[in-house]
Parts: structure tokens; C-alpha cells; sequence
């Protein structure tokens, strides 16, 4: 396996800057949120690995983004299991190489490729002919149609063509070769149109269309038009639901602030941002976790992973990342002159 190259973090001067109201969650609280809920984030992620030869996006790439980015904002995190989930990954792909070359893809299609290259991006995974194996694919992975879809019809994450094309985007722009400049270029052409076009149907929809605005070079009016819809959704209690018919919960409101927080363009200190941290820290477990009831049918044989909540584990796996996530980047980064060179904008 390849010599990974992880974030390191040294002592560093505090940089936040935010408007601090009476209703702003308290630093040290949301530190503390993040700090419980890494040790079950590296339970899940092993657990998962040891049982599955395959990678999974809810136990692996989440996961791995999410402990990166603690990495990166300064907490604790084992090392050496990220190092295996990393390589677990690696190994996933490398399996499934000449089928890539060949437009076949591995088990979960796009989404697997996708999340799966996000979670070596975000390891500071160099591009390799394994990587360019998977953008092969990506480019040739239903390259008639001005999207990319997933038949899998496992809600929220799985299903969603949104979602769907935003990973492929992501990995096009993060490791496509030269030699595929021209490819990637006329591929994101195609799908440009369709996501400026399309009228999201959820929650999950309304998230990974506006990050995927930012890989068409869309203009701001249109970005600031997606980030406004996303807010104008918040419910009473300060989170976001799936759907229209559901109540608020830790998996969608999660993706929402990252989203927001990354290409929305918003701010820690946005009150809508601020009400969903509240409500993320009123509803974390006493175990760290976020517990979110699945609305996915199985169909694979049910294993234990290390995680809690039972048959509910991989979405509360997914939910507790994205929530890990969400609350990382309210709080300082840190700088100096050593970890300024290592930050580089591979964030979640």
C-alpha cells in the first residue's frame, strides 16, 4: 500500500471569527459533542472493516472524512485505524481496477466510486492508476445521459441523482488525469444543464444540488437562490427533515449545515446555522451518537459493526459523521506556519 500522507497538527493560534448572540452553543460544548462521538466514528469504521472485505460509504468514507477533519481542527484521533480505513479503501479499488477500466464498475456503481475517491481525497491521497482506473469509469458510466443515477433506492443517501452526480463531480475534479481534462470537461458540460434544470424532490436533493453547483460554475445568484431555499426549510425546532412528511433528525439536518457551511457560502454565525447546532447538540446520545431511524430496506446479511442502535446503525453511523462534521466546522481552525502548508481545502 501506498505511503499515506495524513494532516498533522501541531500547537496553533485559535482563528474564529463569528457574531456571538445569547443563543450561540458554546465552543467548549460543541467540542465536547465532537470529542464523545470520534471514539464511536473509529469503533464503527474498524468494526465494519474487520467483518466486510468491501468499503462502505456509511462505515467507511463518511467516517474517514469526518476524523480528518477532527485531525485537522485539532482532536485527538487514532491514527492508525484511519491509516486502515484508508487502506481499506485503497484496497477496495484496487480490486475492482479492471473492472473500472472495463465501464463495469464495482458493487453500488457511481455512488461506491464516488464516495470512495472522497474518502482517499480527503486521506491526501495522491492520484495513481488505480484512481485514474475509477475516473475512467466515472467518465464512461452512463455518459449518454446528462447526469449520473443511482437504481438503488436506499433513502436518504442511496437514490438520490443528485447525490449521485455530485461524488462523480467531486472525484472527476479531484483525480481525473490530463489526458481526461477534455473528457471531464464536455462531461460536466452535459450535466450542467440538467442541475441548474432540475427541481429537487427532498431534503437530500436540495443538499447535493447546491454542492454541485459550485463544479458547474454557476453564477451567485443562482448559489445564494439554493442556499435561501435550504434555510426557508428549517423547522421550528432548528433542524431540517428528510422529507416533507417527517420530523427533523440529526442525518438531515447534518448535511444541510455542511452544505450550507461549505458552498453555501454561510457563515458560523448565521442564525439558521446557530438553531441547527442546537438542535444537534440537544439530540446527541449519551454514547456520542445520533441515533436516526432507517427508512432503507436491507438486503445484505445484517452484521454488528461496533456502532450502536441496531438495524438502525448505518444510517446513525452516516447521520453521526455528517452531524461530527457539521459541528467541526463552527469551531476554529487552526493555523500556523507549519499546519497553514498542510491545510489544504480538502474538507468535507
Amino acid at each position: 500500500m501506498k505511503p499515506i500522507l495524513l494532516l498533522t497538527v501541531s500547537c496553533a493560534v485559535l482563528l474564529f471569527t463569528s457574531g456571538v448572540s445569547a443563543d450561540t452553543p458554546d465552543i467548549e460544548r460543541v467540542r465536547s459533542a465532537v470529542a464523545r462521538a470520534v471514539p464511536l466514528l473509529e469503533a464503527g469504521s474498524a468494526g465494519s472493516a474487520e467483518k466486510k472485505k468491501c468499503f462502505t460509504c456509511h462505515n467507511q468514507a463518511l467516517p474517514i472524512v469526518a476524523l480528518a477533519e477532527a485531525r485537522r481542527r485539532g482532536f485527538e484521533v487514532d491514527i492508525e485505524n484511519l491509516k486502515r480505513q484508508l487502506g481499506h479503501t485503497e484496497e477496495h479499488l484496487k480490486r475492482g481496477r479492471n473492472r473500472y477500466l472495463e465501464g463495469r464498475g464495482q458493487g453500488g456503481k457511481v455512488i461506491t466510486a464516488g464516495y470512495a475517491l472522497w474518502a482517499l481525497e480527503a486521506g491526501d491521497f495522491a492520484a495513481d492508476k488505480t484512481t485514474a482506473a475509477v475516473t475512467h469509469y466515472l467518465l464512461q458510466e452512463q455518459k449518454d445521459k446528462n447526469r449520473w443515477s443511482h437504481p438503488g433506492n436506499r433513502p436518504p443517501s442511496s437514490g438520490s441523482d443528485f447525490t449521485t452526480t455530485y461524488v462523480a463531480l467531486r472525484g472527476l475534479k479531484t483525480y481525473a488525469t490530463e489526458e481526461q481534462t477534455e473528457s471531464v470537461d464536455s462531461r460536466i458540460a452535459a450535466v450542467r444543464s440538467w442541475v441548474l434544470e432540475s427541481t429537487p424532490r427532498d431534503t437530500e436533493d436540495r443538499v447535493f444540488r447546491l454542492r454541485s453547483l459550485s463544479y458547474i460554475d454557476a453564477e451567485k445568484e443562482t448559489v445564494q437562490k439554493a442556499t435561501t431555499e435550504l434555510v426557508k426549510s428549517q423547522h421550528d425546532d432548528g433542524g431540517w427533515a428528510q422529507t416533507g412528511d417527517m420530523s427533523s433528525d440529526a442525518y438531515a439536518t447534518a448535511t444541510v449545515l455542511v452544505g450550507l457551511l461549505r458552498d453555501g457560502h454561510v457563515t458560523p454565525d448565521h442564525a439558521a446555522v446557530q438553531r441547527g447546532v442546537q438542535f444537534l447538540l440537544k439530540n446527541q446520545q449519551d454514547d456520542g451518537s445520533w441515533h436516526v431511524v432507517t427508512r432503507a430496506k436491507g438486503f445484505q446479511t445484517y452484521y454488528e459493526s461496533g456502532f450502536p442502535h441496531g438495524k438502525d446503525q448505518f444510517i446513525s453511523m452516516a447521520a453521526s459523521s455528517w452531524a461530527t462534521i457539521a459541528l467541526l466546522l463552527t469551531l476554529p481552525a487552526l493555523t500556523d506556519a507549519k499546519t497553514a502548508g498542510d491545510a489544504r481545502s480538502i474538507g468535507p
